[in-house]
């Protein structure tokens, strides 16, 4: 079973080549379905998962090898990772993960594409500022890579918590069209049509929630949304949606949360890598981002075609679609059977169909490679 799957994702490098030569295709595959196997991002650990005659120290100095010289070509990288997309248009999510490993200190800045439950990752970039907050350059820099490989016309909206605020930031959302919910941190007040300046607790002293069209926030233009929370806290909201709409399209931001989930302790537990050079940790998340691709395709269409995913009393899933597809691929390679060897099959070959026929392929290369 798991040479079909290798077999089957060497394919799909022949599509959108991440490597030229047959030998490293079949290192990147192999990694892969290491990495599916084990959970693990550990190279040892995905050393022993890999079918090799080769000793597992032999297949360790092979990975250390790849990560040493190797360079993707991080466009073919983005357009593999876009075709694992839905149609139509597509809600993004903008966050960032960090995280310390002795003096190394490792921030992460994303992009995801909505996917269900769980966000597709796009585009990331690793922030050199000692675990700093992202800077409106930085998301505008990673934002214009998303437009350029996806096209504007994909994006429905983008959505962000309070850290990505910021005129500069706002306003080139404002001039490129892009829709937009972010949130405001409490503290930042908000100049209504009439003039007057109020900050959140007072506008919320003797309500619930308020609705405003048409105000100020840190120098931009646009509707608020603001709620007092259980909690005692505010969500404080601002885009260029209705007001009353706002907090629905807020929730969309949690793809990305569950996407850093499934990175870290509920997937492949990123955090435990032991690498400290960026280039090498970058080349990590490709086959990271990937694997999660696979998952949550393979998960959806388990849950499509064959038994829907039950619901739970509080009215969630039980599984997300990334842990049913971890967890069919995991047991497909411990004790594979006739019926779910099929159905991998068949889910990896209509994915294969897809990307072949689909058509924003075809512009993206054209856009692209000229």
């Amino acid at each position: 079973m798991k040479s079909i799957i290798r077999n089957k994702i060497i394919e799909f490098l022949d599509i959108v080549p991440l490597a030229k030569n047959l030998a490293r295709k079949k290192f990147i595959s192999d990694f892969l379905t290491g990495l599916l196997e084990s959970k693990k991002v550990q190279f040892q650990e995905i050393a022993l998962h890999i079918d090799s005659p080769a000793k597992n120290e032999s297949i360790e100095r092979k990975i250390q090898y790849f990560f040493n010289d190797y360079e993707f070509d991080y466009e073919q990288v983005y357009l593999l990772l876009i075709l694992f997309l839905p149609k139509g248009r597509v809600s993004l999510s903008i966050d960032r993960t960090e995280w310390d490993f002795g003096v190394y200190q490792c921030n992460i800045l994303m992009i995801v594409a909505k996917n269900g439950k769980v966000g597709i990752p796009l585009y990331r970039e690793l922030l050199d500022n000692k675990s700093g907050d992202s800077n409106c350059d930085d998301r505008i820099d990673l934002l214009e890579k998303v437009v350029k490989i996806l096209g504007k016309d994909r994006i429905n909206m983008i959505v962000g918590d309070s850290e990505f605020i910021g005129l500069k930031w706002i306003k080139y959302l404002k001039i490129n069209d892009i829709n937009y919910c972010m949130r405001v941190p409490k503290s930042h007040s908000i100049t209504l049509k009439n003039g007057e300046i109020y900050f959140i607790a007072q506008l919320l002293k003797d309500k619930t929630e308020r609705y405003f069209e048409g105000c100020m926030v840190d120098g931009v233009w646009g509707n608020t949304m603001m709620k007092r929370l259980s909690d005692g806290d505010f969500l404080f909201l601002i885009g260029n949606f209705p007001a009353k709409q706002l907090g629905g399209f807020y929730r969309r931001r949690w793809c990305i949360e569950v996407l850093f989930q499934t990175f870290k302790e509920r997937g492949f537990d990123l955090e435990s890598t032991h690498l400290k050079c960026d280039k090498k940790l970058s080349k990590l998340l490709v086959f990271v981002s990937i694997a999660v691709a696979i998952c949550v395709k393979v998960g959806e269409c388990h849950h499509k075609k064959v038994q829907k995913i039950k619901i739970k009393k509080h009215g969630c899933q039980a599984k997300s679609f990334f842990r049913k597809g971890l967890d069919i691929l995991r047991e497909a390679f411990k004790k594979p059977s006739t019926e779910l060897t099929n159905f991998c099959l068949e889910c990896l070959r209509t994915f294969e169909r897809w990307i072949r026929i689909q058509t924003s392929y075809n512009q993206i290369v054209i856009k692209i490679f000229g």
